[in-house]
């Protein structure tokens, strides 16, 4: 069956070790990187080309940065979210790879919200949600997998009272991300696994600061949404929290789809 996952590695070179250890131990068909932080000319394109991997890269020189890679061909890019002409952030890539429309995103954080920071994720998820609808409409499966920098429900934060008024968490956020949802797409992870009580959090991030990872004070704001076509193929979706834990560690850990075969 096909397998895909997504990291934010936060920077590709100093992670690269790790990465490409993790690459030959799980062996996704797709893998989908954010938060590069680097241009796609220093791209180590020929140490992924090694392990039989084609890549399509999206950079910009030291954030953001966006990255498909794939065993099969990748073909028809895309290389930035249409809607906003004068955006050059490098935040979405997207690609047909087998019968699979695939794109790997990088969505806006928005902190400091009273800030334009906030204002721009706002308006990056509102065209999200426009190309998204007009994805639907070619009938083929499709995967929106990245980093959301959404946290969709307090069940997918560590303290909600405390995150209420962070970009990630605000009323305003939430609702946007569900407007992408309500098109149709299934999120992967949540829809496996119902959170009821007692149930050990899943989370994706655990910030440097104030030592969340040893206390397990996380986030879940990476995921995997697909559409009706790819919801129907959906066999498992998994947080693998190992690489949170080596050394010299990205502060996301990856999340692995696994989808029916024939696709």
């Amino acid at each position: 069956m096909p397998r895909l996952a997504t990291w934010n590695v936060n920077s590709i070179k100093a992670r690269l070790a790790s990465v490409l250890a993790w690459v030959e131990d799980v062996q996704p068909d797709i893998l989908l990187l954010q938060e590069l932080k680097c241009e796609a000319a220093g791209f180590p394109a020929d140490r992924f080309e090694a392990l039989g991997y084609q890549a399509a890269v999206v950079g910009q020189k030291s954030y953001n940065g966006v990255a498909l890679l794939a065993r099969a061909p990748i073909e028809d890019r895309l290389e930035q979210l249409p809607g906003d002409a004068d955006d050059r952030q490098a935040r979405y890539v997207e690609a047909t790879i087998g019968d699979l429309r695939v794109a790997s995103l990088y969505l806006p954080n928005g902190n400091p919200p009273e800030t334009s920071k906030y204002p721009y994720k706002l308006a990056w998820m509102a065209r999200l949600r426009r190309h998204a609808a007009d994805l639907l409409t070619n009938g083929r499966p499709v995967v929106l997998g990245g980093d959301y920098n959404v946290i969709p429900e307090p069940i997918d934060v560590y303290d909600p009272d405390g995150w209420r008024g962070d970009a990630l968490f605000r009323l305003e956020t939430r609702a946007a991300y569900r407007t992408v949802l309500h098109l149709g797409f299934t999120e992967a992870y949540r829809a496996l696994h119902a959170h009821r009580p007692g149930d050990v959090p899943a989370y994706t991030f655990w910030d440097y600061q104030g030592g969340r990872w040893p206390r397990d004070e996380g986030l879940r704001i990476d995921h995997f949404l697909l559409s009706p076509q790819a919801a129907d193929l959906l066999q498992a979706c998994t947080i693998d929290r190992r690489p949170r834990a080596w050394d010299k560690a990205s502060d996301h850990t990856p999340v692995v789809l696994e989808l029916a075969s024939g696709v």
